[in-house]
């Protein structure tokens, strides 16, 4: 990395982002003002409701219009009987990893169940008493953002029990692209739990359906399954969030950059946790390259960030993320591979939790052996090639491709 990083950092942007940009001439850049979210087109989905005793999988992105999912459904005379909330949060207001106990709602005085912790599957009492549920959550198309496993779980919860599970879809901030290794099945965990790659391509709808027809819920037991899509929207499409996901991606561009940087959480690298610019910088206290400082701090967002209190040094990309990586239609890793090269300490560079993130321990043996970016991407071809064909089969929106 050393002089090489700063310089290839600059060079890449003057010279190759306009470059970038003109290869999606065919994108459009789409607000909520744009499309209509499932949540939106409640004609479509209160017969569902009607006279029922119904559960909610919502945190704060879960609004219509500017108004909470939960309030909406209560004003329209829905029998809204319990909420379930997933990482973060009903309110979204949990840092980072933070065990959520359930606990009754403030403003509503519903009770609203944790779906974190040792609670991510629903049990079959927290059910009780409901006709049917509905998940009307904002993801953003990594297969390590939990929501999409937080959904997995409360659709096998349903299927066990025979309860209807609608899901209310919205746009993939990263739907443009399907990037990464297949997660091989002995990696599956909560930051992964299907064999998709780590950029997927998809909607929590299509997702949902997915994971249906394939018959990845547990004992291959079948969801009774609705989605209400999205009216105007495009796997081509840029769309600005309205609400931000989590705590962590304060803005859209830290949302185009998750997906590559979320990997530096299985190394010594930091992401900016902590401080008010995460997943927007990189770096460490012993990294010597860069000329970005940052000191994470005990903040809402990261009760205890790594290297709390401690000096870190390394890069602040916002604005390389806005010009190139949002253009760019494919996981960066130039960052990561040109990290650990640098690493005084290569032995102790990843941690446990690499290959969880990785979905497969060979990422981690292909940097070490020092593979370039093109050898690695080869090997993920045969796998984002099956992967695609049965993708196809499962989509609402016009593709990309």
């Amino acid at each position: 990395m050393k002089p090489v990083f700063i310089a290839l950092l600059s060079l890449v942007v003057v010279f190759t982002s306009c470059a970038q940009q003109l290869e999606r001439v065919n994108y459009s850049v789409k607000t909520d003002k744009d499309i209509l979210t499932g949540a939106a087109q409640t004609e479509k989905y209160l017969p569902l409701l009607k006279n029922k005793n119904v559960g909610i999988v919502a945190n704060q992105t879960s609004v219509v219009g500017k108004k909470h999912l939960v309030d909406t459904l209560l004003s329209l005379g829905v029998k809204v009987k319990k909420v379930f909330g997933p990482e973060h949060g009903f309110r979204g207001e949990a840092s980072d990893g933070e065990a959520v106990s359930s606990a009754t709602d403030a403003k509503t005085g519903l009770p609203v169940i944790s779906l974190y912790g040792d609670n991510k599957k629903p049990k079959p009492e927290q059910l009780d008493g409901l006709d049917i549920v509905v998940f009307d959550i904002q993801d953003v198309g990594a297969r390590f953002y939990t929501f999409i496993s937080s959904m997995t779980y409360v659709m096998e919860a349903c299927a066990e029990k025979n309860i209807p599970f609608i899901v209310l879809d919205r746009p993939n901030p990263n739907g443009y692209y399907i990037d990464g290794p297949i997660l091989e099945k002995e990696f599956s965990s909560f930051v992964g739990l299907h064999p998709v790659p780590v950029v997927h391509g998809m909607t929590v709808g299509e997702y949902a359906k997915m994971v249906n027809g394939e018959g990845w819920l547990k004992n291959g037991i079948k969801c009774n399954l609705t989605v209400i899509p999205v009216q105007g929207y495009e796997h081509n499409d840029f769309y600005t969030l309205p609400v931000m996901p989590s705590p962590n991606l304060p803005n859209n561009i830290a949302v185009y950059l998750y997906p590559s940087l979320c990997f530096f959480e299985g190394t010594v690298v930091s992401v900016g946790r902590g401080t008010d610019k995460p997943f927007l910088c990189f770096g460490y206290p012993g990294m010597k390259q860069g000329s970005y400082s940052f000191t994470p701090k005990s903040v809402a967002a990261s009760k205890n960030p790594p290297y709390k209190d401690e000096k870190c040094n390394g890069f602040y990309v916002e604005d390389f993320g806005d010009i190139y990586v949002k253009n760019l239609g494919r996981l960066y890793l130039f960052w990561l591979l040109e990290s650990y090269k640098a690493a005084d300490d290569k032995a102790n560079f990843f941690n446990d939790y690499f290959n969880k993130l990785a979905g497969t321990a060979k990422l981690k043996e292909q940097i070490i052996a020092g593979k370039t970016e093109d050898e690695i991407r080869k090997t993920w071809q045969p796998g984002l090639k099956t992967f695609k064909e049965i993708r196809k089969k499962y989509l609402l929106y016009k593709d990309f491709e």
